[in-house]
């Protein structure tokens, strides 16, 4: 086991090493519309990428509360450098995309806009339609396995990191059945102020100091070297609780029958949860579990995205 470790390890650093000295993908602003909302996104094309060719493509998603510049941009380039085209995008409410409703988290909605980007990409002329996959990270991994459910444009998904609950898990991060009823009868409480008054019920995302933040020691998003980035707005929608908590990500996997590699490790956020999932998948399945790696180095440790980045390239090349 030391051994694999140590080529994995060896061989993820050759590949990170070959990647400095590569150049940046070619980059494109684009828009396409998601319930009749515009979202905006980044389309990622390999450096070498000639006019005419059609390449595989991904849609890449990120974790709650993220925006597209941070580890979707991260995984994009990942991605690009492998020879896909890839498509990272603000959902509605988030980022540069529209929607009133700002900074909510709801699974419904987010589902919804993979599904769109992902037929967006169908319509380009850089992409084989044909050949269209997800990369869900983290919370938008449960999105994106939804995504594949109800959409014929994506043809096999990868979760990296995936934060897959149902509501045994729910009730064991929150702090039982009690504590997690309160917070959906905050959500309830916040949904009307919206819809009564306009106003919204925003608090701080992540904090190394404040309670009232969401998010505690959690260095990804409080750090400018990192998640903490001009592009990111540090806020949580109150209303996004029921939607949250009451989302069963792992029953979506009885229902999903198209190739799905998850990569994750047993010292990231709730590894019980990917491991349930993935014991229910009942078509092509791989997993790769690493070891000491956190969930917050999945996010952007030049090492665990390679290793991530180059099984997810694999596999694709494999299944697409």
């Amino acid at each position: 086991m030391k051994n694999l470790l140590l080529a994995t390890a060896v061989t993820a650093t050759l590949q990170l090493s070959l990647e400095s000295n590569a150049e940046a993908a070619q980059v494109k602003e684009v828009n396409f519309d998601s319930n009749n909302q515009n979202l905006v996104g980044n389309l990622y094309l390999p450096d070498d990428y000639q006019e005419g060719d059609k390449l595989p493509a991904v849609v890449v998603t990120g974790a709650w509360t993220t925006v597209k510049e941070q580890m979707p941009a991260t995984y994009a380039e990942a991605m690009a450098d492998r020879g896909y085209v890839v498509l990272a995008f603000d959902f509605r409410n988030w980022g540069e995309s529209e929607g009133n409703e700002r900074q909510l988290e709801d699974p419904t909605n987010k589902t919804q806009d993979i599904i769109a980007a992902a037929n967006y990409l169908t319509t380009r002329p850089e992409v084989d339609a044909n050949r269209i996959a997800g990369l869900g990270i983290c919370a938008s991994a449960g999105y994106m396995a939804d995504a594949a459910v109800q959409s014929d444009d994506l043809k096999a998904i990868a979760l990296v990191a995936p934060w897959l609950h149902d509501r045994e898990i729910v009730n064991e991060v929150y702090g039982g059945e009690e504590s997690v009823q309160s917070l959906i009868g905050i959500s309830q409480k916040a949904q009307t102020k919206y819809e009564t008054t306009g106003e919204l019920s925003l608090i701080p995302a992540a904090s190394d100091s404040d309670p009232n933040a969401v998010m505690q020691q959690a260095p990804y998003y409080t750090d400018p070297e990192r998640g903490a980035i001009p592009e990111y707005v540090n806020e949580f929608n109150l209303a996004s609780w029921f939607g949250w908590l009451t989302y069963d990500a792992i029953s979506t996997a009885d229902e999903l029958n198209k190739p799905v590699k998850i990569i994750h490790s047993e010292t990231a956020a709730i590894p019980q949860g990917a491991q349930e999932f993935y014991s229910r998948l009942s078509g092509e399945k791989n997993e790769l579990w690493l070891e000491d790696v956190s969930q917050f180095d999945f996010y952007d440790n030049p090492e665990a995205v390679a290793t991530a980045s180059n099984a997810v390239a694999k596999y694709f090349e494999e299944t697409l």
